[in-house]
């Protein structure tokens, strides 16, 4: 009780100096009993809230503050680095800036550069269109050449065929054979052992005899060939005409052969119509190597005369059942020729 009138005391005292502008506060509204029932714990507690809520306001306050501190800061690196673009930005347009004027200046050159090359290029064509004219006229000038020489080889040829056209080839005569008769003797032998009724013709004179060199091979194991030169043509041709007809000519009964004389070019060309005239025979065509190199045959009752194969190729193919017959022969020889040219 004393207690309660002290506080009651109290009460009365604070009433009296409570400013009037305070007397309707909440802590008024409480009534006097009420107030002296709280608690110290609850006071303790109310306390450490307040407590509480004063340090999590200062906690807001500081955490604020850095970020405030942290947005300045990051606010101070973006003026930089905005300094530091426009610095780029003006360096960098200063370099495409230089760069544009000496792309422009190399554009420059390079326009020069085209013309100039392009004017170099029209020399140069022109230069190799007078090159081209030359070349062409140097080839139109070697094909001149080229007709020339032939023509003057087919010359040649046929000067030496005309020169040759009397002789006669006696091939297998042995060495040393000659030194008891000479070899106008061994000729005249051969022609008793062969051909009785020419032997008696005294119009057949022997002009000159003599052996052909041995150019190539001086070891040979086979002899030299004969060739006997006859003072006319007519008697060369009756003696090979006779040894046609007979096939087999002997000298003392060994084996040899008679034939004309012609030149290297000649006697080639005379080899390469050998294949197609044995086909002919075979196909009894009557087949002839006339003179100097022609081929002459039989076919559908006509005698026919080719000068080159070229020619017979061409009549060959007008004749189905002649092309038939000779056209493998043909191929052979053309495939022949043509690795010849390749290997020159």
């Amino acid at each position: 009780m004393p207690n309660k009138c002290k506080s009651q005391g109290n009460k009365n005292k604070e009433d009296t100096m409570t400013p009037p502008n305070e007397i309707d506060t909440p802590i008024q509204d409480y009534e006097d009993d009420e107030i002296e029932e709280i608690k110290e714990a609850d006071l303790t507690k109310l306390i450490r809230t307040l407590r509480s809520s004063q340090k999590q306001i200062l906690e807001l306050q500081k955490s604020l503050m850095d970020k405030i501190e942290n947005l300045s800061h990051e606010n101070e690196i973006l003026r930089r680095n905005q300094n530091e673009t426009k610095q780029l930005v003006q360096q960098e347009t200063v370099i495409v800036t230089r760069n544009h004027n000496e792309m422009k200046n190399s554009i420059d050159q390079m326009t020069n550069t085209l013309e100039s090359l392009k004017n170099r290029m029209g020399e140069a064509e022109e230069r190799i269109s007078d090159s081209e004219d030359r070349a062409q006229e140097n080839i139109q000038s070697n094909q001149r050449k080229e007709e020339e020489i032939r023509n003057l080889k087919n010359i040649v040829r046929n000067l030496q065929d005309t020169i040759k056209k009397p002789n006669i080839w006696v091939l297998g005569v042995p060495e040393g054979m000659e030194r008891e008769k000479g070899l106008e003797g061994l000729f005249s032998e051969i022609l008793a052992e062969n051909f009785p009724s020419l032997e008696k013709d005294r119009d057949i004179l022997v002009q000159e005899a003599h052996r052909t060199p041995n150019k190539h091979d001086q070891k040979r194991s086979s002899p030299r060939h004969v060739v006997i030169k006859l003072t006319t043509v007519k008697h060369k041709e009756k003696i090979l005409k006779c040894t046609r007809e007979k096939r087999q000519i002997t000298l003392r009964g060994s084996p040899i052969r008679l034939t004309a004389d012609f030149s290297s070019e000649t006697l080639q060309a005379r080899r390469e119509w050998r294949d197609i005239a044995q086909v002919l025979s075979e196909k009894n065509c009557q087949p002839r190597i006339l003179y100097p190199a022609k081929l002459s045959f039989v076919n559908e009752g006509e005698i026919k005369t080719f000068h080159n194969k070229q020619k017979l190729k061409e009549f060959v193919a007008t004749r189905p059942a002649l092309q038939k017959m000779i056209k493998d022969v043909l191929h052979t020889e053309t495939q022949k020729h043509g690795h010849q040219y390749e290997r020159r």
